[in-house]
């Protein structure tokens, strides 16, 4: 079998199904083939696959999804084969009404697509849930992993959180907020970048094009009330274990791009992914927010690349 056909075979194998959100004009911008997987029945798991080469997995957060990534796709997939999926809730993906949105359910579905495809041998690249779905997920396999791409994240306990997002767990507030008015989304697109003016209307659209109704936002809002802000939360002991199995990581070559006027994930997050990893290649950039990529994607795209490549950035 050819290296082509051993890919190709890896690669899902579903019919592409009619996509149920009619593309707009931010679709020149994602330029990307659809694939879907069925992780749980009946509920099927859209991810993007471009390129060929060593993978490199990326995992987005809330309230993006794959467009997110959109960017590094197109500058990587001449070398690498990137696999970008949308979390269950998300982006393309189905949006059920009555689904388990807890992280250990998002890490399962992250470990369903790695076999699925095979992956081996990845670069993970991580921005803010993608940290702790991604590294939970890297925690069980860590055979598969070959480098980590830090981006705005985390995979550890904190007790920050903004009030701003605080305001949003608040109940019946929070679910008005976020999925009658979707302010959530909309308030992101201001407050987690440092130059607004990047935001055109084409990716203003692709942000919000699959968060178009109260059915449709329904992973925003329980992403939101997931954050395990104590021990007695669902999902904190899985976030805990995970942050106490990082260190096992650090003979790995790890990249943190770091958008240093992030309102979320501030210095206090990067300052102890410095402590976890102390070898890291770190690249801060002051004048970016939460959507680094945004930003600095111009600076990223070739620090990841050469990264990617054996080769630190000077």
């Amino acid at each position: 079998m050819t290296p082509e056909s051993e890919h190709q075979r890896h690669r899902s194998s579903t019919p592409e199904p009619e996509d149920p959100f009619p593309w707009g004009s931010w679709r020149a911008l994602y330029p990307f083939r659809s694939h879907y997987f069925e992780v749980n029945p009946g509920v099927r798991m859209h991810y993007v696959d471009e390129g060929e080469g060593a993978p490199v997995l990326m995992v987005h957060g809330n309230p993006t999804w794959s467009f997110y990534f959109r960017r590094l796709v197109l500058g990587l997939r001449r070398r690498h084969r990137c696999v970008v999926p949308d979390h269950i809730g998300c982006g393309l993906s189905d949006k059920p009404g009555d689904y388990t949105y807890r992280l250990q359910r998002h890490v399962e579905n992250l470990e369903k697509l790695v076999s699925q495809l095979d992956l081996r041998g990845m670069t993970l690249v991580l921005h803010d849930w993608g940290g702790a779905i991604g590294m939970a997920m890297a925690r069980r396999h860590a055979d598969r992993i070959k480098r980590i791409v830090i981006l705005n994240t985390a995979a550890f306990p904190s007790p920050r959180i903004p009030r701003r997002i605080a305001a949003c767990r608040i109940p019946l507030f929070g679910a008005v907020a976020i999925r009658g008015f979707n302010l959530f989304s909309r308030a992101a697109l201001r407050m987690a970048v440092a130059h607004p003016e990047r935001m055109t209307p084409r990716t203003v659209q692709g942000y919000l094009h699959p968060y178009n109704s109260w059915r449709n936002r329904i992973a925003v809002l329980r992403f939101v009330q997931d954050i395990p802000m104590s021990s007695d939360h669902p999902s904190y002991s899985l976030l805990a274990q995970t942050g106490a199995d990082l260190t096992r990581f650090r003979n790995l070559p790890v990249l943190i791009c770091w958008g240093g006027r992030d309102f979320c994930f501030d210095d206090s997050f990067l300052e102890t992914w410095r402590e976890t990893f102390p070898a890291a290649e770190v690249h801060r950039f002051a004048d970016a927010g939460h959507y680094v990529l945004e930003d600095a994607h111009e600076t990223i795209l070739p620090i990841v690349s050469r990264f990617l490549e054996g080769r630190a950035s000077t």
